[in-house]
C-alpha cells in the first residue's frame, strides 16, 4: 500500500522518490571503480604504419635527425652534422634552384617530437611548399 500522509480531512499519496538506496548503490559503485583502477595497466599504443607512394619523387632533400640532436642532409644536398640554421640556409638555396622541391623529414625514434615540429617550423618559414615526414 502507498505511504499516504494525511492532512486536515483528506488523505492522499506522498509522491516523493526515496534515494537513499540508489545513493547506496552509487557509494558502492563509486569504491568498487577506486579500488579496481590502480589495478588496470593501460595499453600499449599500437601506431599505424603508414603507405608507400607509388613513385616517390626523383630530387628531393632529405633531412635526418640523429637521437642527440645532430642534423644531415641527403639526396639533392649531402652534408653532415649541421645546425638548424645552416640546414635552413643549405634548403634555401635548393630552393632557389627548384622551388617545388620536396623535403623529407626523418626523425630517430628516440627523439623528442618537439625537435621534429620545430624543423617542420623552420622548413614552412624556409619557403617549402611540400614537406613529408619518413616513417618505417
Amino acid at each position: 500500500m502507498p505511504a499516504v500522509a494525511s492532512r486536515g480531512r483528506g488523505r492522499r499519496a506522498v509522491s516523493e522518490i526515496n534515494m537513499v538506496p540508489f545513493i547506496d548503490v552509487m557509494l558502492v559503485l563509486l569504491i568498487i571503480f577506486m579500488v579496481t583502477a590502480p589495478l588496470i595497466t593501460p595499453g600499449v599504443i599500437d601506431v599505424p604504419r603508414a603507405g608507400q607512394s607509388s613513385k616517390p619523387p626523383d630530387k628531393r632533400v632529405d633531412v635526418l635527425i640523429a637521437a642527440d640532436g645532430r642534423l644531415s642532409l641527403a639526396g639533392q644536398i649531402t652534408q653532415d652534422n649541421l645546425t638548424e640554421k645552416q640546414a635552413e640556409a643549405a634548403i634555401r638555396k635548393a630552393l632557389a634552384d627548384n622551388p617545388d622541391m620536396p623535403v623529407m623529414i626523418a626523425a630517430d625514434s628516440q627523439l623528442h617530437y618537439q625537435q621534429v615540429i620545430d624543423m617542420l617550423k623552420r622548413l614552412r618559414e624556409a619557403g617549402v611548399q611540400r614537406v613529408g615526414l619518413a616513417v618505417k
